[in-house]
């Protein structure tokens, strides 16, 4: 995991006091590509969904809202045993029928208040401590704002979202999902660059899992 120092971790826990950060975590698919259920997969000592829970709570998140569907009382029973209040569920009952914006509503409707939050897929259980850092330590003073990370010049997961974008998102009606919303608000995005192969790593198919577990050796 790439090392990040003192100083930097104290200017993000100075800003985090000051200004609320949130994380929503997106848990409701069908996992129809894995050939098996994603976010229980071993991943380490823990499951898919853990690992990706942890990288939030790892940075300093201290509310995590997780949107569940497909075999959600699985999950919801396997997460209950291992965290307390810093999580909150959300259901999005027609997961079947619906698509990932229908989930981000679900979780933003259960979104506790905050200045801003991460927007993390639950199948990215990779994203290194550092990454939501240097996302954290880089908002602008100007408000609303879009903060996305980028590996090779090329904006990936986990966004930083500012509160504001909370109704504008619950609001959106059209076509293309949220990458569709984003291209009326461009004026609001930054570009972070970081240094972390994470933000690459989702985790829809048997292939990618292994490929991931080969390269990331979870527990080690």
């Amino acid at each position: 995991m790439q090392k990040y120092s003192k100083n930097y971790k104290e200017r993000y826990c100075e800003e985090y006091e000051k200004d609320h950060i949130n994380g929503l975590i997106l848990a409701a698919g069908l996992s129809s590509r894995m050939g098996g259920f994603k976010p229980l997969l071993p991943f380490g000592r823990k499951t898919l969904i853990e690992a990706s829970i942890d990288s939030m709570l790892d940075a300093g998140v201290q509310q995590v809202v997780v949107v569940l569907g497909f075999r959600g009382r699985e999950i919801e029973t396997v997460l209950n045993r291992r965290y307390g209040a810093e999580i909150t569920f959300a259901w999005n009952e027609r997961y079947a029928e619906t698509d990932m914006l229908e989930s981000v509503k679900c979780g933003l409707r259960a979104m506790p208040d905050c200045q801003s939050f991460f927007l993390l897929p639950g199948d990215m259980p990779v994203v290194q401590r550092h990454t939501f850092l240097k996302l954290a330590a880089s908002r602008p003073e100007e408000e609303p704002f879009l903060l996305f990370p980028t590996l090779e010049g090329r904006p990936k997961h986990p966004p930083l979202i500012h509160a504001d974008f909370i109704p504008v998102i619950l609001e959106y009606r059209g076509e293309g999902g949220l990458r569709q919303l984003w291209k009326q608000h461009t004026e609001t995005i930054l570009h972070v660059p970081v240094e972390d192969p994470g933000v690459w790593v989702d985790v829809d198919t048997r292939a990618q899992y292994e490929h991931c577990i080969a390269c990331f050796q979870p527990g080690l």
